[in-house]
C-alpha cells in the first residue's frame, strides 16, 4: 500500500476508484464500503484510493473537543493494508480545508488531483463547506465531471447497524464483547513498556507498564481485562489492569500487564496488547494481601477463558 501524507503528494498514472471518511476503528460497517472498493479495482485500469484525515475533523472544528479515537494512525494504516487498499492519503485536516466548497473539493481534488473514475460512498455522506452538499449533489457533480457515484444503501448499512460512536461507548462501559463484535477484531492498545513502581513483583504478579504515547487514543473503562500479545513471534496470554491502583493510593492512571508463563525484559520495547474480555471493575482493597488474593482469582478466571479460547 502506498501512503501519502497530503492530497498534494498523490500521483498515479491510473484513474482511481475511491472512498473517503475518517474510518475510525475500520469496523465491520466500514469494511462493507472498503470491500466494495477493492472489488471495483480488480480491473487493472483503476487503482483503489482511500482519503482520510488527521486530525479528526471534530477535533479541529469543535472547540475543546475531548474526542478519543479507536485507532492511532499506525493502527489505521495496518488495518487498511490488510483489506488490500492500494493507496492511502492521510490529509492534514485544518480550517482552511474545511472552507472548501463542495464544487472546489470535487473539481480540484477528486477530478484534478485524483483523476477519479468512481466514488463509493455511504448514503448519508455530506461534504463541502459546512457539510452542505449531499449524495444528490455528488451525483450531479458526477454527471458534470464524468465520474460514477456508487451509493451504499441505507438497507446495507442498517443491516450491520455499527458506528464508531457505538464502539467508543461500549469501550467506555467496559463492554469488550460488544466492541470487539462491532470492530470485527480485538481492540488493542499499543505503546512502549516503561519503568513502574515494581509493586507487582513483591506479590508474585510482576507487570509490564504500558505507556500509550498518543493522547487521543481511547483507553477502555478502568478495570481488569484478559489480554494477549505477540512477543518475539510467540502468543503470550495475560491480564491487564487499567486504573489508579487505589489500594496503594496511586495518583495517576496506569496500564499494567501481567503475562502468564513469561519472563523476559520488555523495558523500552513497543508492545501491542489485544483486549479480549473484561473481568471486573477496579477496586480498593483493605490491604495488599487482600489484593493478592483477588489477583489469584482473576488469574483463574483468565486461565479458564484461555482454555476455552
Amino acid at each position: 500500500m502506498k501512503i501519502f501524507h497530503s492530497i498534494n503528494d498523490f500521483v498515479s498514472p491510473k484513474k482511481t476508484i475511491l472512498t473517503l471518511g475518517t474510518f475510525d476503528g475500520v469496523h465491520i460497517g466500514h469494511k462493507k464500503i472498503l470491500n466494495k472498493l477493492t472489488q471495483n479495482t480488480e480491473n487493472e485500469n483503476y487503482e483503489s484510493l482511500v482519503l482520510t484525515f488527521f486530525p479528526h475533523p471534530r477535533m479541529v472544528l469543535q472547540e475543546h473537543s475531548d474526542l478519543k479515537l479507536l485507532n492511532t494512525i499506525t493502527e489505521k494504516i495496518d488495518l487498511l493494508e490488510k483489506i488490500g487498499i492500494e493507496n492511502l492519503v492521510i490529509h492534514p485536516f485544518d480550517e482552511t480545508f474545511s472552507r472548501l466548497t463542495a464544487e472546489e473539493f470535487v473539481s480540484t481534488i477528486l477530478v484534478d488531483r485524483f483523476h477519479i473514475h468512481k466514488i463509493i460512498i455511504g448514503h448519508d455522506h455530506r461534504f463541502g463547506r459546512n457539510r452542505t452538499a449531499d449524495i444528490d449533489d455528488l451525483i450531479a457533480f458526477g454527471k458534470e465531471y464524468n465520474f460514477e457515484v456508487e451509493q451504499i444503501s441505507v438497507q446495507e448499512i442498517n443491516a450491520i447497524s455499527v458506528s464508531s460512536t457505538k464502539i467508543r461507548k461500549a469501550l467506555l462501559e467496559g463492554d469488550m464483547a460488544l466492541a470487539n463484535e462491532y470492530l470485527g477484531y480485538d481492540y488493542s492498545l499499543t505503546g512502549k513498556i516503561i519503568q513502574g513502581k515494581q509493586l507487582g513483583r513483591t506479590i508474585g504478579f510482576p507487570t509490564a507498564n504500558l505507556k500509550v504515547e498518543e493522547n487521543y487514543k481511547l483507553i477502555p473503562q478502568n478495570g481488569v481485562y484478559i489480554v494477549q500479545s505477540s512477543i518475539n513471534q510467540k502468543t503470550v496470554f495475560g491480564m491487564m489492569n487499567i486504573g489508579f491502583n487505589p489500594t496503594v493510593d496511586g495518583q495517576n492512571q496506569s496500564i499494567e500487564i501481567h503475562y502468564f508463563d513469561f519472563d523476559a525484559d520488555l523495558y523500552n520495547q513497543d508492545i501491542s496488547v489485544s483486549i479480549l474480555q473484561r473481568i471486573r471493575s477496579e477496586q480498593k482493597f483493605e490491604s495488599v494481601d487482600v489484593l493478592k488474593e483477588q489477583l489469584e482469582k482473576d488469574k483463574k478466571t483468565a486461565l479458564a477463558y484461555w482454555n476455552k479460547y
